[in-house]
């Protein structure tokens, strides 16, 4: 058959909504015909898929992905329109298998233009309009980061994910020797860590030599013009707000914080204690917690909307 046009292919995307690869398959599959074209993408649940990509997805899933060997890890969210959707097993399978693809690629368009690895015959993006269609919801991957160990160095890379999907954390410690990555104790260590991260939702930083200058600066001047400093000498002032700025940064920083199971212990000395009983020196370098929707402005919807969007009526 003639080779199918861009201006053919536009032409169907204008009338359904469809992404351009299911479009130009769809004008194959029809030999060129747009009205068979549109019967097809319909078929296929496509076209309705497009309508619904417009819906906010405030719900879904934080997952993660850990290579066997522990020098790799994904944190992803992948978001659907309601909790019912996020609790099925199809929407689960699918962020599953997208926290394990995004191990290689740097962000989501690079990660919807790949071929998907359950199917090389589609793309990401293919993948996760075919679900919005069997599931009647908006899908989207909304954000993802990957952790891997650099060459020559040791140490590991876990996760946690808490309350169903809803807060999930990726971390990365240290070590000096393959031995010591390969040590229970140093393991156990990096699953406490990742769970004590998801239990400090004001945590950003390891350390306090991590936080930038210019929020110390910030905390001062607010701190220098609260109402009960008014009236204090200048040096006492000083000397007040400083002890509340280092209060401040503290608990901003991990290293500071009391550990959840043993609150008369910090995590910088949980971190010291383990590296004693490893051996050699053991250290976290960064970590990223992700809370499922946060930042997204969720449409409130009335209990009978709820059901009649899940029914595919809306």
């Amino acid at each position: 058959m003639a080779e199918i046009s861009a201006k053919l292919v536009q032409e169907l995307r204008q009338k359904t909504g469809a992404g351009m690869m299911d479009c130009k398959k769809a004008l194959k599959e029809t030999e060129g015909d747009i009205e068979k074209g549109i019967e097809w993408l319909r078929q296929k649940g496509i076209a309705g898929a497009t309508k619904k990509s417009n819906r906010v997805a405030a719900e879904g899933s934080v997952e993660t992905y850990i290579e066997p060997n522990g020098r790799v890890g994904v944190l992803i969210e992948v978001n659907s329109q309601t909790d019912f959707v996020a609790r099925n097993e199809a929407f689960k399978a699918l962020a599953v298998n997208l926290a394990k693809q995004a191990t290689t690629v740097d962000n989501v368009e690079s990660l919807l233009a790949e071929p998907y690895t359950e199917d090389k015959n589609k793309t990401v993006e293919q993948s996760i309009t075919e679900a919005i269609a069997q599931l009647g919801e908006n899908i989207k991957v909304r954000r993802f980061v990957n952790y891997s160990l650099a060459e020559g160095s040791q140490g590991t890379v876990d996760s946690y994910i808490h309350t169903g999907g809803r807060v999930g954390v990726l971390v990365e410690l240290k070590c000096e020797s393959e031995a010591g990555a390969n040590n229970e104790e140093f393991k156990t260590l990096a699953r406490n860590v990742a769970m004590q991260i998801a239990a400090c939702p004001n945590v950003e930083y390891v350390n306090v030599d991590e936080i930038p200058a210019q929020i110390a600066e910030k905390e001062k001047e607010i701190e220098m013009g609260r109402d009960d400093l008014a009236k204090k000498p200048d040096n006492i002032k000083e000397k007040i707000v400083q002890g509340r700025i280092d209060k401040r940064l503290k608990e901003m920083t991990l290293l500071d914080q009391p550990y959840i199971r043993d609150q008369s212990t910090s995590v910088e000395e949980l971190v010291k204690q383990t590296g004693k009983s490893v051996g050699e020196k053991v250290s976290i370098s960064r970590f990223t917690r992700y809370i499922l929707g946060e930042g997204i402005e969720k449409k409130e919807e009335n209990f009978a909307d709820e059901v009649a969007a899940q029914m595919g009526t809306k």
